[in-house]
Formats: structure tokens, C-alpha cells, sequence
């Protein structure tokens, strides 16, 4: 359930779940409670002046009011005005659903450019240790490279091991919509890897982009690196709990909300995301039009009606995935549920021949790859399902097209 490169050991998953039963307990009798107190983040900041600003001698609508709404305002204001309040207010822009996605990406840029000395000046602060002049040199280094010409910066969020999403293709203008959705370990540090690049979310997004193109020339598709959740770290408590599927849940409804044009939405939830895919399914608008989940250990759910949504669901998993060893199973909010790939969830199962092992599954010149790509631009029929006969594609039809079949 994790974007881990090597398989753990199991025994030490189920010791593990054990140790998270008396946590729990613990944790809900108040045994555990600790309070702190911190100073403000930089995105808390920028939204709280937010909601002191004015403009043109108007005061501002909360941040946190409907897209709809937020959209309607900027319509309102002249690109002198939206360019003003990119400025002033960065983060608060930045991460604003129903903001102008151009804005988006400019406030964003805007506001990566302030961390970036941020992280400069840290480098150099003789309170940190060795160790922590090193992180910020990371952190530094990992904002000039999201700042780079032409990335286009959805969300940022530098607080802690921070947040992101970015956008591969025009957004406004596409046909259809992918989201990738990756597991734990992700944060700013994990964004993008050079080395097995493609277990990284913009990674992941930049195969599914490619794929997509070559699948469907003339459909006009974008693709979302979704990282905009706190994901659990490692193999412990919050990964074997859906304490941080239910935070990101919230934030995934709201991204999709807000995604502008009526283009159907697709999203891609490997490992650990396909547990905030399965928590955020029911709440989720009609125009996600499809869900396809890999090397998942579960989604929450006895079966994929029991998700209560309208989308088609997939699942794949790699023969040689460790996952499937992991216990299916939920006991007292310990462990994730039902297989996704198993006859009785009621998933369409597809082959992810090739995909080798768990991180995998978005490597050019797999079947999972070739298989996301063809949901992602409506051509149902020409799926592979998993084993024999088209089981996967019972009462689909082969049009590019968001329409349910």
C-alpha cells in the first residue's frame, strides 16, 4: 500500500496492525492527546490577509467560498486586478478553488520563488544543524525545479513535508481530464525522481500524458500530478488507518469541483490513494467518470457498489506486487477491506502485464500504462482485461466520449 521500491516484510505489516489496535485504543480515550501550539504557516498567512484585503475598495469574499462563487469574482475583476491580487496574496491564489487556473500557476510561481530564498537563507542560518542546512538546500533546489519554464503549478502548499499538484497539458481547454493520485511517501522531496521516475506522481503523470496522446491524437487531454494530501510516511499507524485518506478525500472533492469546463474526470489511485479514492467515491461530482485503482489494499469497501458512485471502476494488479500479500481486511478502522481485484468486489478487473512489481504500473510499454491511457481518453473497448475473455468490458461501448455505456 505504499510507493515503496522494495517489499517490506509482512510479518512486521501484521505486528504492525496489532500495535495500531492498542494505538487506537489509546488514541480515542485521550491517552495520546498532545497539543501544540505553532505559529502560522505561510498558506494560513496568505489567507488570513486574504480575508483583511480589499480591492477596489470592496472587500474580499472568503477564501474558502464555493468555486462558483470564486469564479464569478475573478470574472469580475480586469487582468490588472487578478495580476494585483496574484502578488499581494500568492499561497492564498495559489491554492484557491475557483480561481482562474492561469492565475493559478502565476500566483504559485510567484509564491515558489519566496520559498525558494526562504530555503536560501536557511542553507546558511548557523542555528540549523549540518543536517538541516542539507534539507533546505533540498527544498531549495525542489522549488527552482517547479519554478522551471512551462511547469505549470496547480496547488503549493511548502508547509512541513508539503504539497503539490501540477498540470501536463492545457486544462481549460481539454476534452477530458486525468487525475493521478499516488500513495504514501509523497510529498515536495518525492514529487519527481530521477532515478525509477516513474514510481514518482510526475513521473507517473508524464507516461500517462505521453500514452494518452499516442492512444488518441485528436482528444484533447490534460493530466493532474496530484499531491495536494499529507500521505502517510512509510508502513506505520496512518497507513494502515484512513485518517489521511479522510483529510485528502476533502481536498480531492473540492480539486475536482473546481476543475473548470465540464470535461469528465478520471482518476488514476495507486496503492495508499486508492484508499482516498474509495473514502472520497460517494462524495465525489458525477463528472468523475471513471476510477481505476492499482496495486491497492483496499478501497474502504466490501464492493464497488459499495462505493455508491456512478463511476466505472477498474482495478489491476502486477502478478509480482508484494500488496496482494498484505491482509484484506477492516477491523476497528485497522486495514483498508476488501480486495479490489477479487471476483466478488464487482471491479473490471485489467491486465497490468509488464508492470513489474508494485511501482510499476505507469512504465511506458506496459499493459497497465497502455490500459490507463485507453480510459483516459474514452476508448473502452480496447482494454485488455485481466486473464481470459472481456469480462472488463462487458457493456462498454468503444466511443471517446464521457458518456456512461
Amino acid at each position: 500500500m505504499t510507493s515503496f521500491d522494495t517489499s517490506p516484510h509482512l510479518s512486521v505489516w501484521r505486528a504492525l496492525l496489532a500495535l495500531a489496535v492498542v494505538f487506537v485504543m489509546l488514541a480515542t480515550t485521550g491517552w495520546t492527546a498532545v497539543r501544540s501550539h505553532r505559529a502560522a504557516t505561510p498558506l494560513q498567512a496568505s489567507l488570513a490577509a486574504w480575508e483583511h484585503g480589499r480591492i477596489a475598495g470592496h472587500k474580499l469574499p472568503a477564501a474558502d467560498s464555493s468555486p462558483a462563487r470564486l469564479a464569478q469574482f475573478f470574472a469580475s475583476l480586469s487582468a490588472h486586478q487578478r495580476s494585483r491580487l496574484a502578488h499581494r496574496y500568492p499561497l492564498a491564489v495559489g491554492n484557491m478553488n475557483g480561481a482562474p487556473v492561469g492565475l493559478r500557476y502565476r500566483a504559485n510561481r510567484l509564491a515558489l520563488g519566496l520559498q525558494r530564498e526562504v530555503e536560501r537563507d536557511r542553507m546558511h542560518d548557523d542555528r540549523l544543524s549540518p543536517v538541516g542546512q542539507q534539507d533546505a538546500g533540498r527544498r531549495m533546489h525542489r522549488f527552482e525545479a517547479l519554478m522551471r519554464e512551462g511547469r505549470q503549478i496547480l496547488a503549493f502548499d511548502p508547509d512541513g513535508s508539503g504539497r503539490v499538484a501540477e498540470v501536463l497539458g492545457d486544462l481549460d481547454r481539454a476534452q477530458r481530464i486525468s487525475v493521478v493520485v499516488p500513495g504514501v511517501d509523497t510529498d515536495l522531496l518525492t514529487f519527481q525522481r530521477t532515478f525509477r521516475k516513474y514510481s514518482a506522481p510526475v513521473g507517473m503523470a508524464t507516461s500517462l500524458y505521453a500514452a494518452e496522446r499516442e492512444a488518441s491524437p485528436r482528444t484533447r487531454t490534460a493530466v493532474i500530478a496530484w499531491a495536494d494530501y499529507t500521505a502517510p510516511s512509510g508502513i506505520g499507524v496512518d497507513a494502515a488507518t484512513a485518517m489521511r485518506a479522510e483529510e485528502g478525500a476533502v481536498r480531492l472533492n473540492a480539486l475536482v469541483r473546481a476543475l473548470p469546463g465540464r470535461a469528465p474526470v478520471q482518476l488514476y489511485c495507486h496503492s495508499y490513494g486508492s484508499v482516498l479514492c474509495g473514502v472520497a467515491a460517494h462524495v465525489l461530482p458525477s463528472r468523475v467518470s471513471d476510477m481505476a485503482v492499482a496495486g491497492s489494499p483496499g478501497m474502504r469497501a466490501g464492493t464497488a457498489a459499495g462505493l455508491n458512485t456512478t463511476a466505472r471502476v477498474w482495478a489491476m494488479r502486477d502478478a509480482d506486487d508484494w500488496i496482494q500479500d498484505v491482509p484484506y481486511l477492516e477491523v476497528g478502522g485497522l486495514g483498508h477491506g476488501s480486495d479490489p481485484v477479487s471476483p466478488g468486489f464487482g471491479a473490471r478487473v485489467l491486465s497490468a502485464r509488464g508492470a513489474k512489481g508494485h511501482a510499476g504500473y505507469f512504465t511506458p510499454g506496459t499493459e497497465s500504462l497502455r490500459n490507463f491511457a485507453a480510459i483516459g481518453v474514452g476508448a473502452y473497448r480496447a482494454v485488455d482485461c485481466a486473464g481470459q475473455g472481456d469480462a472488463c468490458r462487458a457493456g462498454l461501448s468503444g466511443a471517446e466520449s464521457g458518456r456512461r455505456a
